[in-house]
């Protein structure tokens, strides 16, 4: 292939253009060590405190729920969404193929299996036609119906949530949201975070926003206040030490809810940013498919993924953009493929999850990035293209 972007050797030297390029670091300034030391010299160390109470307000009234349980991480959000919806030993929760492990794990950890389900080739989100049949097929069968449904919002695009939560209302399937890539994103209007019975957000290091780490789940008050009890290891209000319910160590602490405040406060040009990237790429990077946009969708653009011409391989592209200091990263391995759960089968064919992880690649998307720096990632690319022929 062609290529507008100049010489090939830069490929051979990391340095040529400058530091390496990460995919997606933390954005973090003065609003954010402002907002630590605030609440450092506050004294509330521990990890209860105001700010963690401010801050589940806030993002409370930031996504337009009844309440959010600010936690140590996404998965905890997942896991207590299981346990909140009463999933556990004996029940089956379908998840699509194409996600991050952490996904698929919490329905393990709260005892239950994962039956794995297929993506949309459009969407890149679960298979909604792939999921009617099967809920469809179960209920004519005999055969006991899922517990739950998990949809994943993939890099920061969203199912069809209104035709999926109307479908599982039909089945009387419980709707548990991973919206653990998309804060920010919204369908029809509605922002991501505030579909299914229960949803899971996260700030993980690499996110759109950061707690360093963390999650939090958001949902209706009840279901939230029980979980936001247990992720305090489940104790009374009582002087002494005593517990009802087996509990967690999942709550977020004073610090660094302080530090998701001053985040949240940003957000918005943070995500806007974000887009301005992938459209930087999306014009610079013809050679790549990238997945369509209904007006009906505003993703967030957590990460800037597109499809490589059909023969290139995304692990071998990655692999030459590291030597040129770019960190790039494969589509997700589908969870049916993973040797963890080999013996799991899939939903569909899982041939649309399997292309996707052979063509797929993420490019550096974080919202402190130079337009120098979108630059050199885009020539990394092209040149690696031609590298690949």
């Amino acid at each position: 292939m062609s290529s507008e972007f100049g010489n090939a050797d830069l490929l051979a030297d990391p340095k040529a253009e400058g530091e390496r390029i990460l995919l997606s670091p933390p954005d973090v300034g003065e609003p954010e060590r402002d907002a630590l030391l605030r609440a450092f010299d506050s004294g509330w160390i521990a990890p209860a405190g105001p700010e963690l109470a401010a801050f589940e307000t806030e993002l409370a009234v930031f996504l337009d729920v009844e309440a959010c349980a600010a936690l140590s991480s996404g998965s905890a959000a997942l896991h207590l969404a299981l346990i909140m919806s009463g999933i556990g030993p004996g029940d089956e929760v379908i998840v699509p193929t194409s996600t991050f492990a952490a996904t698929a794990f919490a329905v393990v950890q709260a005892g239950a299996t994962p039956v794995f389900i297929d993506v949309s080739a459009e969407t890149w989100c679960i298979d909604l036609d792939l999921l009617e049949e099967e809920l469809g097929r179960r209920d004519k069968s005999g055969q006991p119906q899922v517990a739950a449904v998990m949809p994943v919002d993939l890099y920061g695009y969203m199912p069809d949530y209104f035709r999926l939560e109307t479908m599982c209302s039909r089945h009387g399937v419980t709707v548990i949201a991973d919206a653990a890539e998309s804060l920010g994103s919204s369908l029809n209007g509605q922002m991501a975070g505030t579909f299914g019975d229960l949803s899971a957000l996260s700030f993980n290091g690499n996110k759109v926003m950061t707690t360093s780490g963390g999650g939090a789940l958001a949902g209706p008050t009840e279901a939230v206040l029980h979980a936001r009890h247990l992720a305090t290891q489940a104790r009374e209000p009582v002087h002494h030490y005593e517990h009802a319910e087996i509990g967690f160590n999942y709550r977020m602490s004073n610090l660094l809810a302080a530090l998701g405040r001053a985040q949240l406060e940003g957000l918005p040009r943070r995500i806007d940013r974000r887009r301005e990237i992938h459209q930087s790429y999306v014009e610079s990077l013809p050679q790549l498919t990238w997945r369509k946009v209904s007006g009906s969708e505003d993703p967030n653009c957590w990460l800037s993924v597109g499809l490589l011409p059909e023969g290139c391989s995304s692990s071998e592209v990655c692999a030459t953009l590291d030597s040129a200091g770019v960190e790039a990263r494969p589509f997700w391995k589908p969870m049916h493929q993973q040797p963890v759960f080999g013996n799991s089968g899939c939903c569909g064919s899982g041939l649309v999850s399997e292309s996707l992880f052979e063509r797929g690649i993420a490019l550096p998307s974080g919202s402190s990035m130079s337009m120098v720096d979108v630059e050199r990632v885009g020539r990394a690319v092209s040149l690696a293209l031609e590298v690949s022929e």
